[in-house]
């Protein structure tokens, strides 16, 4: 692919990456916790890497076909989102304390299948992608459309990847010695995440 396309699809991606939702809100709280970010940053990759395999394999146009598959991912989603952010708003992470007990042996499992469900179950990543990926598919090229998908979405994924890093870790950096604002962010993060199911159940009304 040429460079101009690839630069070009990277303008576009970068700018929905640094745009604060659902998939930041878990970055912080995995920053806030202190440990996992990066179990955490994978869930999230592997996400879209499932969103991008479903629009390079043609689903796009089975929804297309079958309306009925989004709405079913959309109320899945909302829900999955609702119970994260009225789960992390009632109990908001606090600052533990490195000298107790270590966390059981599979919470970086754990913090890894949460990101896949924050990020996988999200219709919109799946949403932006049938939206965002086409435009920058050229048929004419000697790569395949399939194959431009998965490479553009490669580069998307390098973008999520990086940025993500860097907000789970500037959240431990920043927050980790001012309970109060651990407090404050997670509810924050919790509430964002509780508007988005919301607004995903009422485009689904």
């Amino acid at each position: 692919m040429e460079l101009s396309v690839i630069f070009a699809f990277w303008c576009v991606s970068i700018l929905f990456v640094l745009t604060p939702g659902a998939d930041w809100a878990y970055a912080i709280l995995a920053g806030i916790r202190g440990r996992f970010i990066f179990n955490a940053v994978t869930g999230l990759v592997l996400g879209h890497l499932m969103a991008i395999l479903c629009v390079a394999a043609g689903v796009g146009a089975l929804v297309q076909h079958y309306p009925i598959l989004l709405t079913a991912m959309t109320i899945m989603g909302a829900c999955y989102l609702l119970w994260m952010g009225v789960k992390l708003f009632m109990h908001p992470a606090t600052i533990s304390n490195e000298s107790n007990t270590t966390q059981p042996l599979d919470s970086a499992r754990s913090w890894l299948i949460k990101g896949v469900g924050i990020s996988g179950l999200n219709p919109k990543v799946l949403l932006l992608f049938f939206a965002l990926l086409p435009p920058f598919i050229h048929p004419q090229m000697a790569f395949s459309p399939t194959t431009q998908i998965i490479l553009l979405g490669m580069v998307h994924l390098l973008s999520c990847a990086v940025v993500y890093v860097l907000v789970g870790i500037a959240a431990k950096k920043i927050l980790r010695t001012r309970p109060l604002a651990v407090t404050v962010v997670s509810r924050i993060s919790g509430g964002l995440m509780i508007m988005i199911a919301g607004i995903l159940f009422v485009g689904k009304i």
